[in-house]
């Protein structure tokens, strides 16, 4: 009898959920704000305790899920309305990269670091950033990303040139910690690094937020900002 009250409670949850879902709308994960985040984890515990325990009453956990699902659509009407709650609700972009130069404090409030960022930039299919002009993390979590002008008027195939093959950019400095796995990569050292950051007027390697190196061997700095 408990196993066949456990299936009938666990259909009709899911069931409860589903209408629910519908009723809030069809936002993907990724445009969700930390509101509606917040809300969904809040209605799946509610949704797990109904099923399982069997001390919550199911229908006070219907009960539950609707008020969680009401406040949800009311603040979600009250965003589009008010431009000020919605900056409380949802926040605001973050720039993380500004004139081609990375912001820490940018990276530090979003809660990244250097890595992170470089992995993103490739998801994006950026793999050498000194060729990005901003980057800016929407409120949804997902970052947006704008290369440089002279990288995105005019191709090669516009100008019915040969494509010469250019590899990722590999990091040779983060965070001011210079990286010597990358180096012998490329069959260099610390002292040849140290010379060419030198030759190009950089001389505090702690203050360098990050240093990459292209398959030309051009070395481009991110001093710390």
């Amino acid at each position: 009898m408990d196993f066949l009250m456990l299936i009938i409670k666990s259909i009709g949850s899911l069931f409860a959920l589903f209408i629910l879902t519908n009723l809030l709308g069809k936002k993907q994960i990724n445009q969700l704000n930390m509101f509606d985040y917040v809300i969904g984890i809040s209605i799946g515990n509610v949704v797990a305790e109904m099923t399982v325990n069997k001390e919550v009453n199911f229908f006070d956990g219907i009960i539950v899920m609707a008020i969680y699902s009401l406040l949800s659509l009311i603040v979600s009407f009250i965003t589009i309305k008010s431009i000020k709650f919605r900056k409380i609700i949802s926040g605001t972009p973050t720039i993380l990269m500004e004139n081609g130069k990375l912001i820490r404090n940018g990276l530090k409030k979003v809660k990244i670091d250097v890595n992170e960022f470089l992995e993103e930039a490739r998801t994006c299919g950026y793999f050498d950033i000194s060729e990005l002009e901003y980057a800016i993390m929407e409120t949804n979590g997902k970052i947006s990303f704008l290369s440089k002008n002279k990288y995105t008027n005019v191709t090669k195939d516009d100008l019915n040139l040969k494509n010469s093959y250019k590899g990722p950019s590999i990091e040779l400095i983060i965070d001011g910690a210079i990286i010597d796995n990358n180096l012998k990569k490329i069959n260099k050292n610390r002292s040849w690094l140290i010379t060419r950051l030198n030759n190009m007027n950089y001389k505090d390697i702690k203050k360098m937020l990050l240093v990459i190196i292209d398959s030309n061997e051009k070395i481009t700095v991110f001093e710390d900002k």
